[in-house]
């Protein structure tokens, strides 16, 4: 099957006062990549369910909604009610990821299951149908601008050899530290889908930062 390339941007590097019109700024994405926070399961607090309603009324880009969050089996669905296009949570805090991968679904949003660097892939591999996505977090998840752990790389490959094997329509998604250094090695590996917020937002022209972020992965991309 073919496997899309796209770009996430993440607008934990923007300015959140004015989410609008940054959001404005980065009209050919394929999403805009939202980051929930609450200051309990990541040492950082960005916003809720409010700013993310007003953001899927004030835009076209697709939401792409990454919960770092404790307690998502409660959470996740409201913002998959709200409109959200895709609502990742954490392997780490979910009670029953599958049941809430469900329940997303039939609230007509994409599911994501998110994995910190040091968790591993191996306990989900069965259960990888019950998925649209596979997060895997390629720095610690809570603040923007770290470095691209390296290391996460054969957790891509095994990820991409998994759903390769099982015939499932899944995608691999990365965040932390893409670039256009980083970007081919994470393609190369087996993902799909990048969260870009630094590259993007510090870019001059952030339109032709994406174009270039999606070159670099489409012609490095192992499917």
């Amino acid at each position: 099957m073919d496997v899309p390339i796209l770009i996430s941007p993440s607008v934990l590097n923007a300015d959140l006062a004015d989410l609008t019109r940054e959001i404005g700024r980065i009209s050919s994405a394929d999403y805009v990549h939202l980051d929930v926070m609450d200051n309990h399961f990541v040492p950082n607090m960005t916003f809720g369910l409010p700013v993310v309603e007003r953001v899927l009324a004030t835009t076209d880009v697709p939401a792409d909604v990454h919960l770092m969050i404790d307690a998502p089996d409660t959470w996740a669905p409201a913002f998959a009610e709200a409109g959200a296009a895709s609502v990742t949570f954490h392997a780490e805090a979910a009670t029953a990821p599958v049941r809430l991968a469900r329940e997303l679904r039939a609230q007509g949003a994409r599911a994501g299951l998110a994995l910190r660097p040091a968790t591993g892939i191996e306990s989900y591999l069965d259960l990888l149908p019950e998925f649209d996505m596979v997060l895997v977090m390629t720095v610690e998840p809570g603040f923007g601008g770290q470095s691209f752990i390296t290391g996460t790389l054969p957790k891509i490959r095994r990820t991409r050899d998994a759903i390769t094997r099982s015939g499932a329509d899944v995608w691999i998604q990365v965040d932390g530290g893409v670039s256009r250094e980083t970007i081919g090695a994470a393609a190369e590996a087996g993902a799909n889908i990048f969260v870009a917020g630094s590259a993007v937002y510090s870019a001059e022209d952030p339109v032709e930062e994406i174009a270039a972020l999606r070159e670099a992965a489409t012609a490095a991309f192992r499917p």
